[in-house]
C-alpha cells in the first residue's frame, strides 16, 4: 500500500465557484487544462494506473485567504472542506482521509473551522501556507491555530506560497524566469520553518507535528549551514549560537529542524530524496507526490516518486514505513 499524503484536488463545483468569485487569480484559468485536478473521474482513472495507491486529499493553491475578505473566506473554507470530506466518504478505499483548509486571514474563524473539520468531518490535519498574504506564520495572531493542532495531536501540512510579485531583486517589481517558483518555494519553506523555530514555537508546543513540503525545501541540503549561525562565527563557539540564545531557545537550532517531518515530493529526484532522507531519517519521511501538477496530469510525479523511493538504499521495512506506516501513525488512520 502507498498513501500519498501531499497531493491536490479541487472538487469541480468548488473550482467553478472559485473562478466566479476570484476572476483576478489567473492561475485558476490555467487549471482548466489539468482535468485530473478537478474532474473526479479523470482523477480516479489516474489513480487506477498505480496498484495499492491511496491519497490523503488537500486543496491546491491559491490559499483560501487570497480568495476574499475575512468575512467571506470562512464560508469558502467550510464549503471546500465539506467537499473533500464527501469524497472521502464516497470513495474510502481511494481517499482514507483529507486535510482541512482554513481562512487564515481570519485567525479566529480558522480555529473554529479546524475544530469543526476535525470533530465533525474527521479531518486528519490542516493545510496552511508559508505566509498569510505576506505575513509570517510566526506572527502571534496565528499561534492559537498551532495550539489547536497540538491539542488534537494531528499534523499541520505547510505548503510554500510565493508568486511572481515576489521580486528577485530589490530594484525590480516582479520575479523573472519563474525564479519565484523554482527557487522561491524551497526558500519559502525553509524561511518559514526558521521563523517558527526562532519564535520559540517548538519549546511552547514540543508535541507539535509539522509536515514540510518538497522534502523540507533547502533544509537538508544546508543542514551544516544551519548549525553555523552568522553571529556564531564571531561571537560564539561550536556549542553556542548567540542568535538562538537571544531568542531564548532551549536547544541548538538544528535539533528543532530535526523535529520536522518531510514528504518525498522531490519531482522524482533520487539525489534530492537521498539528501532529505539522510537528514530527516525514515521515521520523519512520508510518501507524497504533489500530483497532479506535471505536464502528464500527475503521471510523471506519481511514477517518478515511487521509483525514487524504491531506489533508496534502505530496508524493505523502512520503505514500507515511508510508503504507508508513517502516515498511518501520524494521521491515526487505524483508529
Amino acid at each position: 500500500m502507498k498513501i500519498d499524503v501531499f497531493n491536490h484536488f479541487l472538487p469541480k463545483n468548488i473550482y467553478e465557484n472559485l473562478r466566479e468569485i476570484a476572476p483576478h487569480i489567473t492561475i485558476l484559468d490555467q487549471f482548466a487544462h489539468l482535468p485530473t485536478l478537478w474532474d473526479i473521474d479523470a482523477h480516479l482513472r489516474l489513480m487506477d494506473e498505480y496498484d495499492g495507491y491511496q491519497q490523503v486529499l488537500s486543496l491546491s493553491n491559491p490559499p483560501i485567504e487570497m480568495l476574499g475578505s475575512p468575512q467571506l473566506t470562512p464560508e469558502l473554507a467550510r464549503r471546500a472542506n465539506d467537499g473533500l470530506a464527501a469524497l472521502c466518504k464516497k470513495y474510502p478505499e481511494r481517499f482514507p482521509a483529507f486535510i482541512a483548509s482554513l481562512p487564515m486571514n481570519n485567525p479566529e474563524a480558522a480555529v473554529k473551522e479546524a475544530e469543526r473539520a476535525i470533530n465533525e468531518l474527521d479531518a486528519r490535519g490542516i493545510q496552511i501556507f508559508t505566509n498569510v498574504l505576506g505575513k509570517p506564520l510566526s506572527a502571534p495572531e496565528f499561534y492559537p491555530i498551532f495550539e489547536t493542532m497540538a491539542k488534537h495531536d494531528l499534523p499541520i501540512w505547510v505548503h510554500p506560497m510565493r508568486g511572481p510579485n515576489f521580486a528577485d531583486y530589490a530594484s525590480e517589481t516582479v520575479s523573472e524566469a519563474e525564479v519565484w517558483f523554482t527557487f522561491g518555494w524551497p526558500y519559502e519553506t525553509s524561511a518559514c520553518m526558521a521563523r517558527l523555530i526562532f519564535s520559540g514555537l517548538f519549546d511552547k508546543l514540543p508535541q507539535l507535528k509539522i509536515i514540510t513540503h518538497h522534502m523540507g525545501g533547502m533544509i537538508p541540503y544546508f543542514s551544516e549551514k544551519i548549525g553555523l549561525g552568522f553571529t556564531q562565527i564571531f561571537d560564539g563557539d561550536v556549542d553556542r549560537n548567540p542568535s538562538a540564545e537571544r531568542a531564548g531557545l532551549k536547544k541548538q537550532p538544528i535539533e528543532y529542524y530535526r523535529m520536522l517531518y518531510a514528504d518525498t515530493a522531490t519531482n522524482g529526484s533520487l539525489a534530492a530524496m537521498r539528501c532529505g532522507h539522510d537528514f530527516f531519517k525514515t521515521d520523519h519521511c512520508l510518501f507524497a507526490t504533489d500530483a497532479p501538477f506535471d505536464s502528464q496530469g500527475g503521471r510523471g510525479l506519481i511514477g517518478g516518486t515511487i521509483d525514487a523511493v524504491n531506489a533508496l538504499d534502505i530496508s524493505e521495512l523502512e520503505r514500507s514505513c515511508i510508503f504507508e506506516h508513517n502516515a498511518r501513525k501520524l494521521l491515526r488512520l487505524d483508529k
